[in-house]
């Protein structure tokens, strides 16, 4: 593997088109862009150092570890223990609560001083700079990808994309696209311990499937339109894209695709992958919630 310095990587980002002063949202694999002198800590302050002071690095900061059991479906815990498993988790904290299956690089923009975390217990975004806080000021329980997400929120800020070293199946942007594509997601029961007026509660909400089955295909769809730009950072490979531009292509696409992989132009098609079945209900309320969760960063 090549030996990489942050000044390597300063280099290649402002080679592929990383904009000063922009809004960028960042999916990276540490491992992909070679031996990095620094690690982690050296990823995150090359992309800062490339914005500048006038921008701000997003990055998703998801903790699945915080959802339903019943939600996860996991095998090791049986259904007569999912009850004590909701009272032992701890309250999500947007200042604490680690991330998981999410990487290295986004654990040290978490951890950096001055990082705002946005208030979902599942599907959460971290944010540093001067557009910080308009990225994640909302995120609604029940729309974790959609109008009421920081995805709507980088859409309006005509956001950059930043896939460095993983592919289009790692983009949560292509999630809003899902929400705008004209097909209603079905939903699923999930829920988390949050703090509702000071107090820890377990909330419940609906929230909607999401699929990311045909996301390589998309982009390589989008790819195709000349809409993104494809370089080396590093040992990586990364795309750059905008917001705008990849989630317009997208919703357009899944919205064709979807609707005849699902039976709703051929009703003899069984339905698709992606619809699932929802958890039962019980327990407080998604609204009560909201007036306790906040971010504390």
């Amino acid at each position: 593997m090549t030996l990489v310095l942050g000044s390597d990587l300063g280099r290649d980002l402002r080679a592929l088109g990383v904009e000063p002063g922009g809004v960028l949202l960042v999916h990276a694999s540490l491992s992909r862009l070679g031996t990095v002198v620094g690690g982690e800590q050296a990823v995150v302050r090359a992309l800062l150092d490339v914005l500048g002071d006038d921008g701000t690095l997003v990055m998703p900061s998801q903790s699945w570890q915080l959802c339903d059991p019943a939600y996860l479906a996991d095998p090791s815990v049986p259904p007569d223990r999912y009850d004590d498993v909701r009272a032992a988790l701890p309250v999500y904290d947007p200042a604490w609560t680690p991330t998981r299956t999410m990487g290295l690089v986004v654990e040290a923009l978490r951890t950096l001083p001055g990082t705002l975390r946005s208030a979902h217990p599942h599907r959460s975004f971290v944010a540093h700079g001067p557009r910080a806080a308009q990225v994640v000021a909302r995120h609604d329980l029940d729309d974790p990808v959609g109008e009421g997400s920081p995805l709507a929120a980088l859409h309006a800020l005509d956001a950059q994309v930043l896939l460095l070293g993983v592919g289009y199946d790692k983009c949560t942007a292509l999630h809003l696209a899902e929400a705008r594509c004209g097909l209603p997601l079905p939903t699923v029961r999930n829920g988390a311990p949050l703090l509702v007026d000071g107090r820890r509660e377990w909330v419940w909400f609906d929230e909607p499937v999401v699929d990311d089955a045909d996301f390589e295909a998309v982009g390589a769809a989008f790819g195709a339109t000349g809409g993104e730009v494809v370089a080396p950072v590093g040992d990586a490979t990364a795309r750059l894209v905008r917001v705008r531009d990849l989630v317009g292509f997208a919703a357009d696409h899944l919205g064709r695709t979807r609707r005849a992989v699902a039976g709703q132009e051929r009703p003899d098609v069984a339905p698709a992958p992606w619809v699932r079945t929802a958890a039962p209900r019980s327990g407080g309320s998604a609204a009560a919630a909201r007036r306790g969760a906040s971010d504390r960063r």
